[in-house]
Order: C-alpha cells, then structure tokens, then sequence
C-alpha cells in the first residue's frame, strides 16, 4: 500500500522536471529512466524499475505510467499521450511542469489566505467546548448555593452545559459517523459528487472563488493541449477524461457534443453553460474572439493567466478582511459566555 500511493503534484512536478532536464540534454527515454533511478528516493525505486521493464518490452511511456495504480493524474498521462503523437515529450513535459507549477502556487495562496481563519474558528471552538465542559459546570455549583432565580440566559447556557456534559461522546461519536458516512458516500457516488460541485459554485462570495479557480485551470488545459497541437474536438475530449471537477467534465462534453453538431465554438460555449455557472461573459467573448481569429490557444493561456490574477487578487482580500471579522466573532462569543456566567453575581449585587 505504501509503494503503491498517489504521487503529491510536488512529486509529478519533480518527476516531469528531472526527465525534461534528462531529454533536453539529449538522452534518450530509456536511458533518462535508468538514469532517474540511480538519483530517485528509494520510495521511487519500484514504479520506476517497472517503467524500465515496460520501455523495454516496447510500450509508449504513456502506456507505462498509465499502468502505475494511479501514481500520476490523468491530466499527466494525457498529455504524454497526446505528445506521443506529434513526436514532441519534451513540449508535454515542459506543458505539464508549467501546469503543475500554477496548481501548487495556487494551493499554496489558498492555504495561505485559510490557515489563520481555520486555527482561529478551531482554537475558538476548543475554548468554548472547555468552558462548557469544565469552567460552566464550576459556576453552577456556586449558583446551587444562590436563593434567587437564576437569569434566562444563565439558565439555558447551564443546561447546554450539562447536555454536553453528559453526552459529549455520543455527540463526537455522531459527528464521525457522520463525516464517515457522507466522505464513503461521496467516494462511491458520482451524483453526489456532481452536486457538491455545482453547490459549492453557489455559495456566497466563496463560490466565485471556486469558479475562478475552476475556469482557470480550464483554460489552462485545454489551452496547452491546443498548443501541443491536438485539435479542438480531441483537446475537448481530454479535457474532460483529466477534469476533477464535475461542472469543468461536463462543460467539455458539453461543448464537444455541441461543436461535433456543426455549432461554432462561441455558440457551443453559450449552449454548454446557459447558466452561466462556470463560464462568465468576458471569458465568452474572449474565447469567441480568439476562435475567430484563429488565436484560441493563445488567448486561452492569456485568460488562464488572468483569472488566477484574479483569484490571487480575492484570496488576499479575504485574507485580510477575515483576520479582523474573526477577531471580532472571537470577542465576542467568549465576552458573552462570560458576561452569561456573571449575571447572577450582577443580580445578587442589585438585591443586597
């Protein structure tokens, strides 16, 4: 099981880099590989030597890393593939470092503009879970003791305490059920993939954030494919089989069943996404422009390169808008917990 995990993109990147710099010295394949394998991390030993054993019983590089248990994408397979046929690796393997390259940059912002948002919500989460386990319990043992009626607020937030209290490992044990149950559920359903995907375009503010990323990469595809001369029909096509994305998979099919009925691209477009839920107009225009022209790889790329400006430009304004946002929820909920808990001492003062 250990041999036979996914390549991280940081991997393939490495891979991609090491036998682009292997071929453009002049080497050829088979010789790049068994010289990869004297320098490659012992995790790499296995997949690698069998990557030699099928170059030399004839195979296409595509073929063999195909046959690796889903260590590279499909994305990667693809456009070896696709190089293949025009007699090119070394034009894939620069087109998919390139590829990889913006993915990790743009993981790499995300997690970035999530990191201080996520640890606040969670250490917000854990003080408040302590004060309801722990610190609340002590007060109502002070309040026992209190002849007066307790406040509405205290009262409640008492009893949230003491259910909590009393039933916090079935609740966590609910909670993982849960998230087990949708996470195996989601694994096996394509549907339910489908409309977490087209939810997630949905959702305030966040989903434009997800189509930006989603468009571009998109853009990106289907523009290097075109560069490395597939025509359009056929880029559609792989596009499609190498999308992680429901909405992205079904706008290629979608576009490549609409041109293969006589369409022209910018009708094609306006038909695959009538909605708009992917695809907004300037993009359209753009694409319809650069088809016209006969610049569609080229404007593609230019696009990609725009909405992942784009998206760089939002991250870092949610970023900064949610570190004071959040300081103020913060605030706020631990001072009304406290504010709750001394009520009665408030009250008791006012009566004596």
């Amino acid at each position: 099981m250990f041999f036979n995990k996914k390549l991280s993109k940081s991997e393939q990147l490495h891979f991609a880099g090491q036998m682009l710099a292997l071929l453009q010295a002049g080497l050829p394949l088979l010789n790049a590989i068994q010289l990869l394998i004297q320098s490659a991390p012992k995790s790499w030993q296995v997949w690698l030597e069998d990557i030699r054993t099928l170059l030399q019983k004839g195979n296409s590089l595509s073929f063999c890393l195909s046959a690796q248990d889903g260590k590279f994408s499909q994305e990667f397979s693809n456009l070896i593939r696709v190089s293949e046929r025009s007699g090119d690796l070394s034009l894939a393997l620069r087109t998919i470092s390139q590829q990889l390259e913006a993915q990790i940059e743009l993981r790499r912002k995300v997690q970035q503009s999530l990191t201080y948002p996520v640890i606040t919500l969670a250490t917000s989460f854990l003080l408040v879970l302590v004060m309801m386990v722990w610190v609340v319990p002590v007060f109502k043992e002070v309040f026992g003791n209190f002849r007066a009626e307790l406040p509405a607020p205290t009262r409640i937030l008492i009893a949230l305490s003491t259910g909590i209290q009393e039933y916090l490992f079935e609740i966590f044990a609910v909670v993982l059920i849960t998230a087990s149950g949708f996470l195996y559920a989601w694994l096996k359903s394509s549907s339910l993939q489908k409309y977490c995907d087209i939810l997630m375009l949905r959702i305030p503010f966040f989903g434009n954030l997800f189509r930006l990323a989603t468009l571009s990469h998109w853009c990106r595809t289907l523009g290097h494919l075109l560069d490395a001369g597939l025509p359009l029909p056929d880029a559609l096509r792989v596009s499609a089989q190498s999308s992680n994305h429901w909405v992205s998979h079904d706008f290629s099919a979608e576009i490549f069943k609409h041109l293969t009925r006589g369409w022209p691209l910018g009708e094609s477009l306006k038909r695959a996404d009538p909605k708009s839920q992917l695809l907004d107009l300037e993009t359209l225009l753009l694409l319809h422009i650069g088809a016209e022209s006969g610049a569609l790889a080229e404007m593609l790329n230019q696009r990609a390169t725009i909405l992942g400006s784009q998206l760089s430009n939002q991250l870092n304004t949610l970023s900064q808008s949610l570190e004071p946002a959040l300081i103020l929820l913060v605030g706020a909920i631990i001072g009304s917990l406290v504010i709750i808990l001394y009520l009665p001492i408030f009250n008791l003062g006012q009566i004596v």
